[in-house]
């Protein structure tokens, strides 16, 4: 890459380590010296789902891609790469149970409520259907 395309991609990844904020600084202050900045920064921010994603704490796809890299990269010493491989293997598996804890959870959250409003809504039919008795 060139010095002129390298730059952009430079701003980007010192802009994602210092967080939201650093991207609401540029934004505000291109807009001061020249707008036309200020609104391309707001647009990348919008559509490149910066100012309303979640990926904007510091933490950005820059750091993800090192630290899958790192993840499948080889030490040179087998015994740490095997103990490695059955570490990150074991932290899969368990976040793939805590996955289906939470959609079980989320299930009988719903099962809950849904019977909670059938239970309502018979409770409502019944009181509706028993006969008024006469004032007196």
């Amino acid at each position: 890459m060139t010095a002129i395309t390298a730059w952009p991609n430079r701003a980007e990844t010192w802009l994602d380590d210092k967080g939201k904020g650093a991207w609401i600084a540029a934004m505000v202050l291109g807009f001061i010296f020249f707008w036309p900045v200020g609104l391309a920064l707001l647009a990348y921010m919008i559509w490149g789902k910066r100012m309303f994603g979640k990926n904007c704490n510091g933490r950005s796809r820059h750091h993800q891609h090192r630290a899958a890299w790192a993840a499948q990269s080889s030490s040179g010493n087998s015994i740490f790469d095997a103990y490695k491989a059955e570490t990150l293997k074991r932290l899969e598996d368990e976040q793939e149970a805590f996955s289906d804890f939470l959609g079980r959870l989320r299930e009988a959250k719903d099962k809950s409520e849904f019977d909670q409003f059938m239970a309502d809504r018979e409770r409502q039919r019944a009181d509706e259907s028993r006969p008024v008795e006469p004032a007196g």
